[in-house]
């Protein structure tokens, strides 16, 4: 078996799997590779996949799957996963960072300190207690959001269309009543045809006059210029984003744009989720390997 590494993993995988055979990070074996793992950078489409002609399982390290094209894939026989609980705790942590450093100022104060000014009077802060964060996506990273905001002492709630009911977030029947009642905003939902541009002039005009959106799900989940819009007008008070339309961005309004917070796609890059997830990659071919063993037998 032969095992494609086609993006950045932990240093510690390569040895870890090859006891199922042979792995390379060579690109260019994709036509030999058994198996092939992915994290963001490389595309799995129809034209990939139809290269890769001995691929029979492909991983994504990470939640989403929507560089993979899962439909064809399934047509061909191959089985897609990804890693969706290993990255939960990193991605959530990296959105409440943010959710942190807006109201605190913590980027302003820190440039300004290095440039020799002293901004003490002008650098005020609020507090995130007593604030009402609106979960978008109440899965596994949401959750993990949820549980931080209410160690803050912030009101928590959510939409997700798949939960009527959670442990610590007070869903609402509409997706309205969220951009209606939320201070801060974080989005973590995969990229869809509902989801495609949900973040839009429409859905901000209903979100309270300086609500704070953090996007830690997908880039395309919001029609950027129109953020940018909403940032020039005061609607937006401020936009974090760790995601965007490619990686890196051809072109982007945010990195001109006022009153952002933005991070290069880091959100699942911490050291101990590159090892949470080569564990779970090692399971999943486990198990992979384990049933196709008993296919021949």
């Amino acid at each position: 078996m032969k095992i494609l590494l086609s993006d950045a993993f932990d240093p510690s995988l390569p040895d870890l799997l090859r006891k199922y055979g042979e792995v390379t990070s060579n690109k260019d074996d994709a036509a030999e590779a058994d198996v092939i793992l992915v994290r963001s950078k490389t595309k799995c489409t129809k034209e990939y996949i139809d290269q890769a002609k001995k691929v029979r399982l492909i991983i994504r390290g990470g939640v989403g799957l929507d560089n993979i094209d899962v439909k064809y894939a399934q047509e061909k026989g191959i089985e897609v996963h990804n890693t969706a609980d290993a990255s939960s705790i990193a991605v959530a942590e990296l959105a409440f960072a943010m959710m942190i450093a807006v109201p605190n100022r913590l980027v302003e104060a820190d440039i300004s300190m290095k440039e020799g000014k002293w901004l003490k009077k002008e650098l005020k802060r609020t507090e995130l207690f007593g604030k009402t964060l609106g979960v978008i996506g109440c899965g596994k990273i949401g959750t993990e959001v949820a549980k931080r905001a209410q160690a803050f002492g912030m009101n928590v709630i959510g939409y997700d269309p798949t939960v009527d009911v959670h442990d610590i977030i007070t869903i609402k029947v509409t997706i309205d009543e969220v951009y209606r009642d939320a201070d801060y905003l974080t989005l973590h939902t995969p990229l869809t045809e509902k989801t495609l541009g949900m973040i839009n002039k429409e859905t901000i005009a209903k979100m309270k006059n300086g609500v704070v959106i953090i996007n830690t799900g997908r880039g395309k989940c919001v029609i950027e210029q129109d953020v940018v819009d909403a940032l020039n007008s005061g609607k937006i008070a401020f936009y974090c984003n760790d995601v965007w339309y490619s990686d890196p961005p051809e072109s982007t309004p945010f990195l001109k744009a006022k009153n952002t917070l933005l991070t290069p796609h880091i959100g699942a890059s911490t050291n101990e989720n590159l090892l949470r997830i080569g564990k779970a990659v090692d399971r999943i071919i486990g198990k992979f390997v384990g049933n196709y063993n008993q296919r021949i037998i």
